[in-house]
């Protein structure tokens, strides 16, 4: 599959439909899903989407705001986390667990305790209080090899408009999946977000 800086976030789903949702997601081309640790039953859901397509795209979990909630992710194979919040703890056993981390920040101050923790990527959220001349301000003074996903407030309507001001990744969350949307209504949507991330890349 073709890699992609899109992150599926999958808040308030349920075990029993997980892989239904999925696999819309999946097929659509986005290969990273989160599921928010504010869900029902996350690690059950993590669990599922790594049996069946552990082989296919990375999983890992959301709103993990302590180190016992990373050390249990790692535990059934998960790859990546993602928190709203910059602990530099959670982003030391992340990294020391071998996964991913991608902690929230939302000041310059943050983002440099991130990136000093050894975050692979930094998180701005709610991107949507800073916007993007806030967003092109920060890169500004940040590393260039940082990259900055965007979460809260980007979809596909607006991808074009924080790639300009810096962004290189985003987290699509109620713009894909919102809890009792259809398997349908969600591949839909993924699909749309995968067009639109496509299209500007080609531009």
């Amino acid at each position: 599959m073709k890699e992609r800086p899109l992150i599926a976030i999958l808040r308030g789903v349920q075990p029993f439909e997980v892989i239904d949702i999925a696999r819309g997601i999946v097929d659509a081309g986005i290969d990273k899903i989160e599921v928010p640790f504010n869900s029902p039953k996350p690690l059950e859901s993590i669990g599922l989407l790594i049996d069946t397509f552990g082989d296919q795209i990375n999983i890992g979990a959301g709103t993990v705001v302590t180190v016992e909630q990373v050390e249990q992710v790692s535990a059934i194979g998960g790859q990546f986390i993602v928190s709203p919040n910059c602990n530099v703890e959670v982003i030391a056993k992340t990294k020391a667990l071998g996964m991913a981390s991608y902690p929230g920040v939302l000041t310059p101050t943050e983002c440099y305790a991130a990136i000093d923790a050894g975050a692979d990527a930094i998180k701005l959220f709610p991107a949507s209080v800073v916007g993007t001349k806030g967003l092109s301000a920060y890169r500004a003074i940040l590393p260039p090899d940082i990259d900055v996903y965007v979460v809260g407030g980007a979809d596909a309507s607006n991808f074009s408009d924080w790639y300009q001001a810096g962004a290189k990744g985003f987290g699509l969350g109620a713009s894909l999946y919102r809890a009792g949307d259809t398997a349908e209504k969600v591949a839909a949507a993924a699909n749309s977000a995968v067009a639109a991330f496509d299209a500007l890349m080609d531009q």
